[in-house]
């Protein structure tokens, strides 16, 4: 039987209800060979043996003319004896056919055998071409699927090269478009600055004028005060029983003494500014040409700040971790700030936390808080590369201190609320004026800068490399490096401006006297481990005591004279204390921590 010739691959893909129709067939010439494939090989095997038999029947008949009758012999057939041997008898024939017999059955056991093999042969080989017919059709269906989904994405293409042509194109005119705005932008950045020179040597000239108008008044005061100096000096006071008329000499006299002395009071105070570099009073600054700057009070410090002992109120303030807290100038008033972008501010009321305002609009977590000397403003430092500024009862930001190229760690007012200064991991700390949000100096420290303080005519940074630098105002230049032993995660200066606290991750506490530039006390604890990069540690207002908060929630209190810990305080914190505040009455003490804890001490 031949078997079923190899189908040629068609050009087009073939319907699936033929390929079904197709297999059907071939199941069904399968079962139905099946059913002769032993009767044929038998009926073959029939077919020989029948030949055989013919042939074998044929040499077995007798010719007519040799055949004859052994019942009739006689003795004339005695001669013919040699004759009759060659004539076979039936035994010799017998046994001939029987052997020719054997050995075709062998032969034929033999045939038959092979004819086995090459049936389960073809058989094999017949699978295998349906097998390979079976994955010719599935190639061939996948092949037509590849060619449909090939024809799909060259329409793709094509339109992606249209669309890449026509946003090339639009690319082209707004890099022309930006060209020229880049032009224009840069022409009126040099008509900005033009106008600025003039502006400022406007205000220069305006204010040497006005210096001059000051000195000829005081010149005009000084020269009238001497005059009534040397008038009462010749006058000749009558002493009179009246009372009036004595009164009347007496304050005509303090009054003259007055003017006279209030030149000498003015030239003390000036003196007195000059001998303390780091003194807190605020100085009357005037901008260039401008009005004289508002002068704040000093802000109250304590005569002897109280040990906290206990905890009065403890609040699940922010969504995450707090990271800063503030307290107002006014004892009384509260600012905290979180990894959730928000400062909550806080009335302390009775021993108790209220809510008072939430200051939105951060683009980033708070790392720093702070309040203007006038309690009116709150600066923060966030983790968007920028500074943010809020006025107290405004949920919205007032102004954004941008100019960074990495976090904001710190953000402190200077002594005046129109001035502060940031420091930031971009290695640089930015002095600004916040009346026109303009950053009007920026210092490269060398290091990333963790904390800033601002005294007088000096700003100090501490930094990762383990040093604390300090930096003239007035200046661009680093007047002095303190090293410490230890990233420095915070500072905090005395409300004196004579001693610096500074906290660092060797888990200790350095006090430095800054009039002879030196370390004075080192303060250690068992126990007691910085738990952040941004722990942040403080002075008591009266600076007897310096307050941190360890990885494992508890406070340490040391006095700064003798170097002893005071006390340590444990309880509501059950993660690592970032933050703390020592309100500047003296009475109340806050803590926050990395589980979104605030607690108030009293």
């Amino acid at each position: 039987m031949a078997g079923p010739r190899a189908p040629t691959v068609p050009d087009a893909p073939v319907a699936p209800w033929k390929r079904h129709i197709v297999l059907q067939l071939r199941q069904r010439d399968r079962t139905q060979k099946a059913l002769f494939l032993e009767l044929m090989p038998a009926y073959n095997r029939l077919l020989e043996k029948a030949q055989l038999l013919a042939q074998f029947s044929e040499k077995l008949q007798p010719e007519p003319s040799d055949v004859t009758p052994t019942t009739h012999q006689g003795p004339w057939e005695e001669e013919s004896g040699p004759d009759s041997d060659q004539v076979p008898s039936p035994a010799t024939l017998r046994v001939k056919w029987q052997e020719e017999e054997e050995g075709l059955r062998l032969v034929c056991g033999e045939m038959a055998y092979q004819v086995v093999e090459k049936s389960a042969a073809l058989g094999t080989l017949e699978s295998e071409l349906e097998e390979r017919q079976g994955r010719l059709a599935a190639l061939e269906a996948s092949a037509a699927q590849l060619k449909e989904a090939r024809a799909g994405l060259a329409e793709q293409v094509e339109a992606w090269q249209a669309l890449n042509a026509a946003q090339l194109a639009t690319y082209d005119k707004l890099r022309k478009h930006a060209g020229l705005q880049e032009v224009a932008l840069r022409r009126l950045e040099e008509e900005a600055r033009d106008l600025l020179e003039k502006l400022v040597q406007r205000k220069a000239r305006a204010a040497a004028e006005r210096n001059v108008r000051n000195e000829c008044r005081e010149r005009v005061k000084q020269a009238r005060v001497s005059q009534e100096l040397k008038k009462a000096a010749k006058r000749t006071v009558s002493i009179s029983e009246n009372p009036n008329v004595l009164c009347d000499g007496v304050m005509e006299g303090a009054e003259t003494v007055a003017l006279a002395t209030q030149p000498e009071s003015l030239e003390s105070e000036a003196c007195e500014k000059w001998k303390r570099p780091f003194s807190f009073k605020k100085r009357r600054g005037h901008s260039v040409g401008g009005a004289p700057e508002q002068r704040y009070q000093s802000i109250p410090v304590c005569m002897a700040a109280r040990l906290p002992t206990r905890a009065q109120d403890v609040l699940d303030a922010h969504l995450s971790e707090v990271n800063a807290v503030r307290f107002g100038p006014n004892s009384s008033l509260l600012a905290t700030g979180g990894a959730d972008r928000l400062i909550h501010l806080w009335n302390v009321v009775g021993g108790r936390l209220e809510a008072n305002q939430t200051l939105e609009g951060a683009g980033g977590s708070i790392t720093s808080v702070d309040f203007d000397p006038s309690g009116s403003q709150v600066l923060a430092a966030t983790y968007n590369q920028a500074a943010q500024l809020w006025k107290v009862g405004e949920a919205q930001s007032k102004e954004t201190l941008s100019g960074h190229t990495d976090k904001v760690t710190a953000a402190k007012f200077k002594l005046t609320r129109h001035q502060a200064v940031t420091g930031s991991r971009d290695r640089t700390v930015k002095e600004w004026d916040l009346g026109r949000a303009y950053c009007s100096r920026t210092i490269n420290v060398l290091s990333y800068c963790n904390d800033v303080v601002c005294g007088d005519h000096v700003i100090i940074s501490g930094h990762n490399d383990q040093k604390i630098r300090f930096w003239d105002s007035r200046g661009p230049r680093c007047t002095q490096v303190i090293p410490v032993q230890g990233r420095v995660t915070s500072l905090s200066l005395s409300h004196d401006q004579l001693h610096l606290l500074s906290c660092s991750r060797d888990d200790t506490l350095k006090v430095i006297d800054l009039r002879v530039s030196n370390i004075r006390q080192v303060f250690r604890a068992d126990g007691f481990k910085c738990g952040s990069d941004w722990t942040k540690a403080v002075f008591s207002p009266d600076r007897s005591y310096a307050l941190a908060g360890s990885w494992d929630g508890a406070l340490y209190i040391w006095e700064v004279d003798t170097g002893k810990l005071e006390s340590s305080l444990r309880g509501p914190h059950c993660a690592a204390v970032n933050a703390v505040a020592w309100c500047y009455s003296g009475s109340h003490v806050v803590s926050v921590d990395q589980g979104r804890k605030v607690v108030l001490w009293h």
